[in-house]
C-alpha cells in the first residue's frame, strides 16, 4: 500500500501538472479564440469527435488494466504497447479512407485533409497511453508534470504564430499534433520504461479479460458524450458547435484541475488496498468530500460570472456560449460523485459492473437526447437534457457501492450537501455584485474575490471539517509527515 506521504505527493504533482497544463492551454485558447473565427473551432470540434472515438479502440482499456494488475511486468507493458500500435494502424486506415464520407455527411470538403493529418495523433496516443500507465502505476507524477509543461508551452507558441500568419484551422491542427509529439518525446527521456522485444498473447488475453469491459464502457461513453456534438454539427452550424464546446470547456477546465488530479491518484491507491473494503470506503469518502469542497464553489462562482468572463476573455462574438457555461457548471458540480464511485468500482476489479452501469446510463441518456431534440430543438435544449441525465447518473453510479462498500447514494449526498449549500450562497453574492454598473474588468476581479472570501470565510466560520482536513494535510506534507 502506498504511504500517506506518497499519495499526497502524487496528488500535489498531479494537481500541479493539471493546473500548469490547463493554465497554459487556457491562455493559448483565449489568444487563438480572439484571432480565429468560431467556425474554425467548429471544424476541429467535429474532427476531434471522430478522433476521440477512434482513440478508445487504440487504448482498448488495456492501459487501465496495466494499472489495476498487481504484478504487471515488462512483458505485460510491451505486449500492450505492440497491440496498441497495431490497432492504431488499423483505425487510422479506416479514418483515412472514410474521411470523404465524413466530409460529405457534413457537406464540407475541408474536413478531408484535416482528418487525415490529425488522425496521425492515434499513433502518438498508442505510445503515450502506455507511458501514462507506467507513470500512474509507479506514482511518478512529477515526471508527468515535466512532460506536460515541456510540451504545452512550445506547441502553444507555434499554434499562435501560425494563427497570426493566417493558417486558420491548420494552426489548431499543428498545435495539437506538436503537443502530442513533444509530450511523448519528453517522457521517452524522463521515464525509464522502454518496450522490450517480447510479446505474449497469453498476457494480453489476461489483461483484455479485465480491459474489454472498460473498452466497451469507454466506447459507449465516448459515443454518448460526442453524439451531441455530431448532432449539433450536422443539424445546426460549426459555429453553434464551437459555442457549445466553448461553453463546456470553461467548467470542464476548472473541474479537471482538481477532480482528475484526485482520481488519477485514486485508482492506483485504491487498487493497492482493494482487499480492505473499510480502507477503500474511507479513501473514497475523503475523495468525494474534498473534490466537492473545491469544485462546487468553482462551478457556482463561474456560473454567476459567465457573461462577464466571456466579455473579458473572448469578446462579444463568443457571447452565445454563456448559457452553455451555466448549464455545464451545474453538471460538473456532481462529478465528484460520478468519478469517485467509478474509480472505486474499477479498483475493486469489478469492470463488469462498470460496463453494466455505462449501458444503463447510455440507454436513458439517448432517450433524454431524443426528447430534448424533439421538445427544445436548439443546442441549449440539448445541454439541458444532459443536465437532467447527470442527476440520474449520480444515483446509478453510486448504487453498486451501497453493496460493495456500504457507501450508498444518500450518504454520499449528505457528505457533499454542506459544500453545495455554501457554494450557492457564495454564487448568489457574486451574481448580485454583477448587477453593478462599473468597468467590466474591475467587476470580474471583484466578483472572483468576493466569491472566494464568502465561501472560504463561511467555511472557516462554520468549522467545516473538510477545510481543516485540507489545511492539516498540507501542513503535514510540508513537515514530512
Amino acid at each position: 500500500m502506498p504511504s500517506k506521504r506518497t499519495i499526497i505527493s502524487s496528488l500535489i504533482w498531479k494537481f500541479l501538472e493539471r493546473v500548469g497544463t490547463q493554465f497554459v492551454q487556457f491562455v493559448v485558447s483565449i489568444v487563438l479564440a480572439r484571432i480565429l473565427a468560431p467556425e474554425e473551432f467548429g471544424l476541429i470540434a467535429i474532427i476531434t469527435i471522430f478522433i476521440a472515438i477512434a482513440n478508445v479502440f487504440v487504448q482498448s482499456g488495456l492501459n487501465t488494466a496495466l494499472i489495476q494488475k498487481k504484478d504487471a511486468d515488462d512483458l505485460d507493458f510491451s505486449s500492450v504497447f505492440y497491440a496498441s500500435f497495431i490497432i492504431a494502424s488499423i483505425v487510422y486506415a479506416l479514418l483515412f479512407f472514410t474521411s470523404p464520407l465524413i466530409a460529405n455527411f457534413y457537406n464540407n470538403d475541408r474536413l478531408i485533409p484535416v482528418i487525415r493529418v490529425l488522425a496521425l495523433s492515434l499513433f502518438i496516443g498508442a505510445i503515450n497511453s502506455i507511458q501514462l500507465a507506467y507513470i500512474s502505476r509507479n506514482m511518478m507524477f512529477k515526471k508527468l508534470f515535466i512532460r506536460s509543461i515541456g510540451a504545452i508551452i512550445p506547441s502553444g507558441v507555434i499554434g499562435i504564430i501560425l494563427a497570426a500568419c493566417g493558417f486558420g484551422v491548420w494552426a489548431l491542427v499543428t498545435q495539437q499534433l506538436t503537443n502530442s509529439l513533444l509530450a511523448v518525446a519528453v517522457m521517452w527521456f524522463t521515464v525509464p520504461w522502454r518496450p522490450k522485444l517480447s510479446f505474449s498473447f497469453q498476457r494480453l488475453k489476461g489483461l483484455f479479460t479485465f480491459g474489454w469491459k472498460l473498452l466497451c464502457s469507454s466506447l459507449l461513453d465516448a459515443c454518448y458524450h460526442n453524439i451531441r456534438g455530431l448532432i449539433i454539427g450536422k443539424i445546426f452550424t460549426p459555429a453553434d458547435l464551437a459555442f457549445y464546446n466553448r461553453g463546456e470547456h470553461f467548467p470542464n477546465l476548472a473541474v479537471n484541475n482538481i477532480n482528475n488530479s484526485i482520481q488519477s491518484v485514486m485508482l492506483p491507491s485504491l487498487s493497492a488496498i482493494q482487499d480492505d473494503k473499510t480502507k477503500v470506503k474511507g479513501l473514497m469518502r475523503k475523495a468525494i468530500i474534498t473534490s466537492s469542497f473545491l469544485i462546487a464553489p468553482m462551478m457556482t462562482i463561474l456560473a454567476a460570472t459567465a457573461k462577464t468572463l466571456v466579455l473579458v476573455l473572448l469578446g462579444e462574438k463568443w457571447l452565445p456560449c454563456v448559457p452553455f457555461i451555466v448549464i455545464y457548471c451545474f453538471i460538473f458540480c456532481f462529478y465528484p460523485i460520478h468519478t469517485s464511485n467509478l474509480s472505486a468500482i474499477n479498483a475493486l476489479g469489478r469492470s463488469d459492473i462498470f460496463l453494466k452501469l455505462e449501458i444503463i446510463k447510455k440507454i436513458y441518456g439517448v432517450g433524454l437526447l431524443i426528447a430534448s431534440l424533439l421538445y427544445f430543438r436548439t443546442p441549449v435544449g440539448i445541454a439541458i437534457g444532459a443536465a437532467f441525465g447527470t442527476l440520474i447518473s449520480c444515483f446509478v453510479n453510486a448504487h453498486p457501492n451501497k453493496k460493495l462498500l456500504d457507501y450508498g447514494y444518500l450518504e454520499q449526498i449528505r457528505d457533499i450537501l454542506p459544500n453545495l449549500g455554501l457554494s450557492l450562497i457564495a454564487g448568489a453574492c457574486v451574481y448580485a455584485l454583477g448587477t453593478l454598473d462599473t468597468n467590466i474588468y474591475l467587476l470580474f476581479i471583484l466578483q472572483a474575490i468576493l466569491g472566494v472570501i464568502v465561501y472560504f470565510g463561511l467555511a472557516k466560520l462554520l468549522h467545516f471539517k473538510c477545510l481543516d482536513y485540507l489545511i492539516q494535510t498540507i501542513k503535514g506534507y510540508h513537515h514530512g509527515r
